[in-house]
């Protein structure tokens, strides 16, 4: 098991939620952080807390992204006209690792990370294995012909709990999903409640 695989189980047990929505979360049998004092942390979280939380359950559901990367979208998305939070989410979705998993390629966003770091991803015809490559409208992502057999994109394509957006247009018969348009944040399908407008308050205090 990768660290990182091992790191999502942490996340949600240190978020208390199950932040994927996936079955298999430990947070479905106790919703307590982990580790011998996991119990005894349940205090009331101070505003500095609260948004803490609110970023570090945003930036890891991308999965568990360094600050220094997710600051630098931060920066960015302050940077684009309009809603701050709207265009962090944007930026977010924007990730071919983040459209990999949307489009139900893989089974976890950890997963589809390591899917294009091997070279299993085009974008529009073109091999990309950089998971923070950023897609653009209209842009293919493909899972190339080699790896169209293997089984964990099988297993993924037919998950129950997860369905694919309307901002991404796909065909599971030939494993192609067009990126139509910059999703809102009320269209992006979390399965718990995300706040933006936290993390904005957060960066702007610290």
């Amino acid at each position: 098991m990768t660290k990182r695989t091992s790191a999502k189980y942490k996340i949600d047990r240190r978020m208390g939620e199950n932040i994927w929505g996936r079955p298999k979360s430990p947070v479905n049998r106790r919703e307590y952080g982990p580790g011998q004092h996991g119990q005894r942390r349940k205090g009331k979280l101070s505003d500095f807390g609260i948004q803490l939380r609110a970023k570090q359950k945003l930036k890891g559901y991308y999965g568990d992204l360094t600050e220094k990367q997710f600051r630098r979208i931060f920066a960015e998305a302050e940077r684009v006209k309009g809603d701050t939070g709207e265009n962090l989410v944007g930026l977010l979705e924007r990730r071919l690792d983040a459209v990999v998993y949307r489009a139900k390629f893989v089974p976890t966003v950890f997963a589809a990370r390591q899917f294009v770091n091997h070279g299993h991803v085009l974008v529009n015809g073109k091999r990309v294995n950089i998971p923070s490559y950023r897609v653009k409208e209209g842009d293919v992502v493909e899972v190339r012909e080699k790896s169209k057999q293997m089984a964990a994109i099988l297993e993924a394509t037919q998950l129950p709990e997860r369905d694919v957006p309307d901002y991404i247009d796909v065909d599971h018969s030939k494993l192609t999903a067009t990126f139509v348009r910059m999703p809102n944040l009320g269209d992006v399908p979390y399965p718990v409640m995300m706040e933006p407008h936290l993390v904005i308050e957060f960066y702007a205090q610290n």
